[in-house]
């Protein structure tokens, strides 16, 4: 067994294709090897800013060698075609054998390949892999034929310490690598993994993201508790700064106190999307008037330097926030309104201004189901709620819409309700974002979003695979979290109409949309509740019932998995499954129509008579149950069923040789999943109870 050691050296990877290369890297050189029946043990891959790195422990030295067979041309095909055969083999010796099968005979080939050396495949392995590398996007460099993110320096590739010599482009592989830019750009000779990986350390390299990661997390958090202050969570900005830097230096700034009355989030977003710089707050969560920023290097003057250039930076970039601020607090966000019909929000749906048209629509629509909304103040938020988006700062800032508008409409003396609707109707915008809970600011984010999902589904854009360019499952994710969070007891299909009506077309094409939504929706609850160990089949099974208020729907789910943990939901569920699949298997088998209509006159068994009293009392107290919300009650009328319909199964032939009583007793079955069907549908749940015992059905 040997160890291999890939190093891909390069310029600068950029930070956010990086994980996704080390785990390509991995996945693509794997697969390769499984292919070439090459056996190996632990993986590992790295990724820094300028260097992607494979070490496999525990690799085979060589192929094992296969015993071969081949199926070749028919028995008395032409010479050229045999002799083609013979010649695709491969092998200097070889046994020629005859086989027959039902279209006659042919030659069958059999050969021992012996396996060749780990070093020859990787040599040919490792050029295929960087070729067709799955770069979100690539370059060639120079007149290289090849393509890669960024112009390779180097490659780096051992087997037990021997070098495997390959070309990609310019590049030869060797022996050596080089450590840190600026502080170690002379190469060095490498013999293994553990000993590059401890190389590397020497010469200002963390190769492992990790470690990096909790390193720059480390000394921001020490840098500000020696300033009294805590570092303000952004998972995202940490890990990106991690794919910035190979040796992370963490140094403290400060904000100029001229552009400490800006709102915290310009300051934070200036210094987070230019600067890349961790913010700092005190323990009541109030911006500090200092940064951290990540140097990649360690500086002779301890980053006096440093702190003074990005301090420099950061003051030029507040200075146009500054003045954006200036120049658009002078006008009222009702003035800018009218600019919004000159922006396009998609060329099939018309501006920004129709779009906010159809939001005060949507909102009066929304009315009824929202306690304590004031109208009014929804009336003035659907009005305002886009006007931010021709603001100086938003224009410099696109993630500052909304919460611009909400600043501005404050200023300008609008009530808090209409400001903060306004600041809050782009969200919830993920799983973990606030969702708003206000009235008015609930009303116009529901409506935004609903607008949004109608609008592009009765366009045709909707998402398919990985692709969503206008974020229709977050926005789908959004309407789930507003309802059921502030328990809104919303008709899901009817909102969804009152939004198409707004974007006009046929009703029957309506309706067809409506449908596409529901099932839109639908999936996206499955995956918003998958977290929550809510089988997705349960959701399935409830929607299935027709039912699109969400809030009652999953008080039905929840019921209906209780119901099923039970031995009484357990065994229904199996009856259940039994009497579907005799009324299926019948009626394909001789065409049978059946109504469902029970003749009384023709139950002659004790047991069918007293399945049909069953039926008829569980279909009234289901009924009863769903009228007032009671899904215990309903399951429980279930579990009633559930002793009948097992001693159906076990006394009543349902194949009876009078071909009336068979139709009649195929009717009841039939029965059985339209009263249960009220509840859920039962056929949706994966759990397939099998039923072997098909003696009173043959």
């Amino acid at each position: 067994m040997a160890d291999f050691l890939l190093e891909l050296l390069s310029e600068e990877i950029p930070a956010r294709m990086q994980v996704k290369a080390k785990d390509d890297l991995k996945s693509l050189v794997c697969k390769a090897l499984n292919e070439a029946e090459i056996t190996y043990g632990k993986v590992q891959t790295f990724a820094t800013p300028r260097r992607l790195v494979l070490a496999i422990d525990g690799l085979a030295t060589e192929q094992p060698d296969v015993d071969v067979e081949r199926k070749g041309p028919r028995v008395g095909a032409p010479d050229k075609a045999i002799e083609g055969f013979k010649r695709s083999l491969g092998a200097e010796s070889y046994e020629l054998t005859e086989e027959d099968d039902k279209k006659g005979a042919f030659y069958v080939a059999r050969f021992r390949r012996a396996g060749r050396p780990t070093a020859d495949l990787l040599a040919e392995i490792i050029p295929d892999v960087l070729k067709d590398f799955p770069w979100p996007k690539s370059m060639r460099w120079s007149d290289h034929g090849v393509r890669w993110v960024r112009p390779l320096h180097g490659m780096l590739c051992l087997l037990d310490g021997a070098t495997i010599p390959f070309t990609f482009g310019p590049v030869t592989s060797g022996n050596t690598s080089r450590g840190h830019r600026f502080h170690a750009p002379e190469p060095f000779e490498v013999e293994s993994f553990s000993l590059f990986n401890k190389e590397l350390a020497r010469r200002f390299v963390v190769l492992d993201r990790d470690a990096r990661r909790a390193g720059i997390k480390g000394q921001a958090e020490l840098i500000a508790k020696q300033h009294g202050l805590r570092l303000r969570e952004d998972a995202g900005l940490l890990d990106e700064v991690t794919g910035l830097v190979e040796w992370p230096i963490a140094v403290c700034g400060s904000i100029d106190a001229a552009f400490m009355d800006l709102p915290p989030e310009v300051l934070v977003t200036s210094m987070r999307a230019h600067q890349k710089y961790l913010a700092l707050e005190d323990e009541s969560g109030n911006l500090a008037a200092k940064f951290v920023a990540i140097a990649n290097l360690e500086a002779k003057d301890g980053g006096e330097a440093i702190i003074a250039g990005n301090e420099r930076v950061l003051r030029a970039r507040l200075w146009d926030a500054k003045f954006f601020w200036d120049q658009d607090g002078r006008r009222p966000l009702g003035d800018l309104v009218p600019k919004l019909d000159d922006i396009v929000f998609h060329a099939k749906l018309g501006s920004v201004g129709q779009k906010v048209f159809r939001l005060d629509s949507q909102r009066i629509m929304l009315a009824p189901w929202i306690d304590g909304l004031n109208s009014e103040d929804a009336e003035r938020a659907a009005s305002l709620a886009k006007a931010d988006l021709v603001t100086g700062m938003v224009g410099e800032f696109p993630e500052l819409q909304g919460i611009m508008g909400c600043y501005y409409a404050k200023a300008h003396g609008e009530s808090d309700a209409v400001a903060e609707a306004i600041g809050e109707h782009y969200a919830p915008q993920g799983p973990n974002d606030r969702c708003p809970s206000a009235p008015v600011s609930v009303a116009l984010a529901l409506a935004d979003k609903l607008d949004t999902l109608a609008g592009f589904f009765n366009i045709g854009e909707k998402p398919t695979g990985s692709k969503d360019p206008f974020a229709l499952r977050r926005a789908a994710l959004g309407i789930i979290r507003l309802i059921i969070e502030n328990r809104l007891r919303i008709p899901l299909k009817e909102a969804f109409r009152d939004s198409l009506l707004n974007h006009g077309g046929e009703k029957s094409k309506r309706e067809a949309v409506v449908g596409e939504l529901m099932t839109f929706v639908a999936d996206r609850l499955k995956v918003h509740l998958r977290e929550s160990g809510v089988r997705h089949d349960l959701i399935s099974a409830v929607f299935a019932t027709g039912d699109d208020d969400l809030v009652r729907l999953l008080a039905r789910v929840e019921a209906l998995a209780a119901f099923l943990a039970s031995d009484d939901g357990a065994n229904l569920l199996a009856g259940y499954r039994r009497a579907n699949n005799i009324v299926r298997i019948e009626q394909k088998k001789d065409g049978l129509a059946l109504d469902g209509n029970v003749d009384d006159a023709l139950l002659q068994a004790v047991e069918e008579r007293r399945l049909y009293d069953g039926l008829m009392s569980a279909d009234h107290k289901i009924g009863r149950a769903l009228e007032k919300e009671n899904f215990a009650d309903a399951m429980s009328a279930l579990a009633d069923l559930r002793r009948s319909i097992d001693s159906f199964f076990d006394k009543v032939i349902v194949n009876a040789d009078d071909p009336d009583i068979r139709k009649n007793r195929l009717n009841l079955l039939s029965n059985i999943h339209r009263s249960i069907a009220k509840v859920a549908d039962l056929s949706l749940i994966e759990d397939v109870v099998s039923n072997n015992d098909n003696r009173r059905v043959a």
